[in-house]
């Protein structure tokens, strides 16, 4: 069963730089900055692939290359293995594990994981109930799995996260 390219992130520990896994080439950063201007400024990866690491943050700050990269906000078990562990996995469990993320409702997307925690910092405690105008109690923790998944007006992942989905959950065999 083919497979979907994985976008991910990986460090050398020793050279300290950024590797980029897209969709199965390795491209070197110039720096250990992940934006934009890395990304167009990128060398292929020629060195020893053994000696590279996935990074435990997958998620992109830079909105610009974020679109780019789908990286995925990968199982806490898989984050830190060699390059050769972390292709045994995707090829073993990668497909599993997103499928099901998405049919749970789940959002896959480390750039999702970014703006849910954005969210809680920004918004008031989640333990304070907030009063409506018609003085009803609303809880901010019932709006937790909105906060995964927003709306596609205010969200430019929306339909990054829509792509995926389709590609996943449709995919012919």
């Amino acid at each position: 069963m083919p497979l979907r390219p994985i976008d991910a992130i990986f460090v050398h520990p020793k050279r300290r730089l950024y590797v980029v896994y897209y969709r199965g080439e390795l491209w070197q950063l110039p720096r250990m900055k992940i934006d934009d201007r890395s990304w167009q400024n990128r060398q292929p990866y020629t060195d020893d692939s053994r000696s590279l690491y996935l990074s435990i943050h997958q998620a992109i700050n830079d909105p610009i290359l974020a679109q780019k990269l789908r990286t995925l906000n990968l199982p806490v078990a898989v984050r830190g293995s060699t390059l050769p562990r972390f292709e045994a996995w995707w090829e073993a469990h990668g497909f599993e594990w997103l499928k099901d993320k998405l049919t749970m409702g789940e959002s896959p997307l480390a750039a999702h994981q970014i703006k849910a925690i954005d969210n809680d910092v920004t918004s008031p405690s989640n333990d304070q109930p907030v009063l409506s105008n018609q003085n009803s109690t609303i809880s901010h923790k019932n709006n937790s799995e909105n906060k995964l998944l927003p709306d596609s007006e205010t969200d430019v992942f929306a339909d990054m996260l829509a792509d995926l989905a389709d590609e996943v959950l449709h995919q012919q065999l």
